[in-house]
């Protein structure tokens, strides 16, 4: 790969971010890495991980001279990020994020963004349950969607540059309007994780009913569900509540179904149930044809009697 910009600032070294820094060192897309994060701790850990060139507590320091800029804060700082950086922004810099909700974000930063830089909401649709610098690794975005959703007037030489950018990370570029964004990741990424944190809360204050057996026979489908419900609490906070509308009708949508299915096993209506199962059946294997998984075993983890 060649160099793409010359300083790349990344605000927020958690797992995106630390991800990012891996991948970007490991290509080559430029020169020098500048790493920015409140808390002087996580700063330190990066350091020791080798992830930036140089190091900062001060995002307004980070930006400096940059020519690409990626916040990868949870979306409730986008705002914050955004004043913080304005005044020392480089004509011509280019400034993304990864959030998950985008007509949030945009209505924090782009009210702050100056006139001569570019401001290209993103998301990759890329991630585990773990966070921090220590979570990130090569590869991350490979084979994934990164989703622009640009504003209008956009200037499509910039565009291009950051379309090149996520392509270079292996990733499959799109682009959508911000509230189509939301809607979509609503049922895709915000429901399951909002239904895996209430289903996981549900089985924790059963537990003295269950004697314990809930963690004990977790080798099941509630083990997944507990690998979601994992994930950063302040980073699915913050998305609950910036994209408050859309996930409000999803929910109420699976109420709706959740009913259905309800009834159908109530009155032992068996064909409906049959119908539904072979119905999703159906979708996970399209999902794996189109390269979003693994048709492993198990879902390819790895197994104490595969060691042996």
């Amino acid at each position: 790969m060649s160099v793409l910009f010359d300083r790349i600032a990344l605000i927020g070294i958690g797992l995106i971010g630390s991800s990012l820094a891996h991948d970007i060192r490991r290509l080559g897309l430029t020169k020098e890495i500048v790493v920015a994060t409140r808390s002087a701790e996580t700063l330190k850990r990066a350091e020791e991980l080798g992830l930036g060139d140089r190091y900062t507590t001060s995002s307004a320091d980070a930006v400096r001279d940059a020519d690409l800029i990626i916040v990868s804060v949870p979306v409730g700082a986008s705002e914050s990020v955004a004043k913080e950086i304005a005044g020392n922004l480089k004509p011509g810099a280019i400034v993304t994020d990864v959030g998950s909700t985008k007509a949030s974000v945009i209505a924090q930063m782009q009210p702050h963004m100056p006139d001569n830089v570019h401001f290209i909401p993103g998301h990759p649709l890329a991630g585990t349950e773990k966070s921090g610098p220590d979570a990130g690794f090569p590869g991350l975005f490979e084979g994934r969607w990164c989703i622009f959703t640009p504003i209008a007037g956009t200037d499509e030489t910039a565009l291009k540059r950051l379309r090149g950018f996520w392509e270079a990370l292996g990733s499959k570029v799109d682009e959508m309007d911000a509230e189509h964004h939301d809607k979509v990741l609503a049922i895709v990424s915000h429901l399951p994780h909002i239904i895996a944190y209430n289903i996981v809360g549900t089985a924790d204050d059963l537990e003295t009913v269950t004697e314990s057996e809930v963690i004990k026979y977790s080798a099941s489908g509630f083990r997944d569900f507990t690998r979601l419900a994992a994930s950063d609490p302040t980073m699915w906070r913050d998305v609950c509540l910036h994209n408050r509308d859309a996930i409000l009708e999803m929910l109420a949508r699976f109420s709706e179904d959740l009913a259905y299915l309800q009834r159908a096993i109530r009155w032992g209506e068996g064909d409906k149930i049959f119908e539904l199962f072979t119905r999703t059946r159906a979708i996970r294997r399209s999902i794996i044809q189109a390269g979003q998984d693994v048709d492993a075993p198990d879902f390819g983890r790895p197994h104490a009697l595969d060691k042996k």
